[in-house]
């Protein structure tokens, strides 16, 4: 018998019912049959005037028309030594006339025959035509049996698929569920049985049962407003455990069109708990830690303060020395906050170092340009450096004078920066005649720890300084 098929699904299957009334109309007899001959029994899985349900195979007609591959005939079976004896002979279903066509399979298997019978002798043998035809019929019949073959097959692979797909939800740590238009909440795998002891909601109110009550109206509204936009959704919320204790969990949701009112709703729920907690942790960790570096920071600017006074030469030394303490302690802030996405760009940095100059409330000071990611280790040569640029600027440049103006502008390319540093407005600049500890500190900072190059032009309208970094290096 065939892979992927069983006979049952097709018993008096009306397809080949009527192909069985066609074949005995054909052929001049009251009755035909599909037979499907199995080891020990023939079976008729769809009849024409024909009573039997199945026969041994060993009195089978049909067992020796599936022996060739031509049409098989017998015109009396009663004066037939081959079939005299059998039970449908000598019996009440007083067979004499039988005619078959095999039904072989595509991969040449002989499957049983497609038959007519008649309790009448016949005294001529079928035409031309109608053993023609009786063979189109048998073509028919073996298309239907491979059409319910393929449709078995596939339906076999989808339910093993499907069977593969369970496994894997059900072995995932994470929750998953699903839910049709409406908010109606159809599937959950086997993780929410487990991790909550709860049924399965149906609703949105039924959530109610496992957020934490803190937070449920909060998701709740969060959720129903991306179902209103068919937009997905993410939210961290207290999930109720079986244990009655709490835990974080990351909620997130997708729709499967952007029409609201058809898309159905696939989501995850993925235990954060322990990340989560460790997180808090972290940023209490670096809160103090940023408390005991500005500590530090004071610390040491006031040790400078304190040595430096009594001397003029000492003093000035010690408030450069200061002031480039306090523009580290800034970069510090920065570094010690670069988790926020949203301030590990060197437009944050610079817009913290340059915090501290130009007139409060006014545009003394613009940055513009790309946003390009700035790591830790970049954050204090880029400090000491500008910090440098802005103190000359305060002190001899466009920002010593109430109308002066400084803009940075910041271009990305593929593999660098341009950093471009232009005033205006100021008193007319020219280069120095030798070069002092800042310019020296700048170019450490640029050249030797960043891996760039700083262009000075000293325009009479104000310094203009072109700074060139590898972005591999500023992301350090």
């Amino acid at each position: 018998m065939l892979a992927s098929f069983d006979p049952d699904s097709l018993q008096g299957d009306e397809e080949l019912a009527r192909i069985a009334r066609f074949a005995a109309h054909l052929c001049d007899a009251p009755s035909a049959s599909v037979s499907l001959v199995e080891a020990a029994r023939q079976r008729f899985i769809a009849s024409e005037g024909f009573e039997e349900t199945e026969t041994p195979r060993s009195t089978s007609f049909c067992a020796t028309t599936m022996l060739g591959s031509e049409i098989f005939e017998v015109l009396d079976a009663s004066v037939d030594q081959r079939f005299r004896d059998y039970a449908l002979v000598t019996g009440a279903s007083h067979l004499r006339y039988y005619v078959g066509a095999p039904l072989i399979s595509r991969e040449g298997a002989s499957l049983g025959a497609l038959c007519v019978t008649d309790t009448k002798a016949h005294s001529e043998p079928l035409t031309d035509v109608q053993r023609e035809g009786l063979r189109v019929l048998a073509e028919a019949v073996m298309r239907r049996i491979e059409t319910h073959r393929e449709a078995g097959r596939t339906m076999a692979e989808i339910k093993l698929s499907a069977a593969r797909v369970q496994f894997v939800l059900d072995s995932v740590p994470d929750i998953a569920w699903s839910a049709a238009p409406g908010g109606y909440f159809d599937y959950f795998n086997a993780r929410w049985e487990k991790t909550t002891g709860l049924p399965r909601p149906q609703n949105v109110e039924d959530w109610r049962n496992v957020i934490h009550p803190d937070e449920y109206e909060r998701t709740r509204a969060k959720f129903m407003a991306a179902v209103e936009k068919s937009e997905p959704f993410e939210d961290e919320w207290r999930m109720k455990q079986a244990d009655g204790g709490y835990r974080y969990v990351l909620s997130r949701a997708v729709p499967s069109t952007h029409d609201p009112e058809t898309a159905r709703w696939y989501g995850t729920l993925t235990d954060i708990d322990d990340t989560y907690r460790i997180s808090q942790e972290r940023e209490l960790l670096a809160g103090e830690l940023a408390h005991r570096i500005k500590n530090i920071f004071s610390v040491i600017i006031g040790l400078i303060t304190l040595h430096s006074q009594g001397d003029a030469t000492q003093k000035a030394f010690g408030e450069i020395l200061a002031d480039n303490v306090r523009a580290l302690s800034r970069a510090q802030d920065f570094a010690l906050h670069i988790g926020d996405q949203s301030e590990e760009n060197l437009q944050s940095l610079l817009a913290i170092l340059m915090a501290p100059y130009g007139i409060p409330g006014s545009s003394a000071v613009t940055i513009s340009g790309d946003d390009v990611p700035t790591g830790r280790r970049a954050a204090t040569p880029l400090a000491l450096t500008f910090h440098e640029l802005a103190t000359n600027s305060a002190k001899y440049g466009a920002l010593s004078v109430a109308n002066g103006k400084l803009s940075i502008s910041i271009k990305r390319s593929a593999d660098a920066v341009t950093i471009v540093w232009r005033e205006s407005g100021g008193p007319q600049t020219k280069a120095p005649e030798d070069t002092g500890f800042g310019s020296r500190l700048i170019r450490m900072s640029i050249q030797n720890q960043l891996g760039g190059s700083i262009e000075h032009d000293w325009r009479s309208e104000g310094l203009h300084a072109e700074l060139v970094l590898p972005l591999e290096r500023l992301a350090q």
